[in-house]
């Protein structure tokens, strides 16, 4: 029989007054990482990290939600064993304003243009 855990799971976030334009831009160059941000948009809600539509391995996933989690754009945590993503759209707004918005938008033109060729 499994023992109970006595502490719940929790997952560390960096105040976004210590992150740098450097480390979210870094993160946001990857195309794998601007898809999930993207998907986080589209959804409108906070999503669990099975449900993401990227071809890459659980992993490769688990990486790439780190370097976002890392980064400040992403804020993770559990539901059960679920682990939750949610976007920290509105905290990134006032630390870099426009900056979520603009790569979002920028990813889904060119996503659209993709579709189109």
């Amino acid at each position: 029989m499994p023992r109970p855990r006595a502490v719940a799971r929790t997952v560390e976030h960096p105040e976004l007054s210590e992150v740098s334009l450097q480390q979210v831009l870094e993160a946001l160059v990857d195309p794998v990482r601007r898809m999930l941000v993207s998907q986080l948009v589209r959804a409108g809600a906070d999503l669990s990290c099975g449900t993401f539509d990227v071809s890459v391995s659980t992993s490769t996933r688990t990486h790439h939600f780190n370097v976002l989690r890392e980064a400040g754009l992403i804020r993770q945590y559990y539901v059960g064993t679920t682990k939750m993503n949610t976007l920290r759209e509105a905290e990134m707004e006032v630390r870099f304003p426009g900056l979520l918005s603009a790569v979002t938008a920028a990813a889904a033109a060119e996503q659209e243009a993709q579709a189109r060729s």
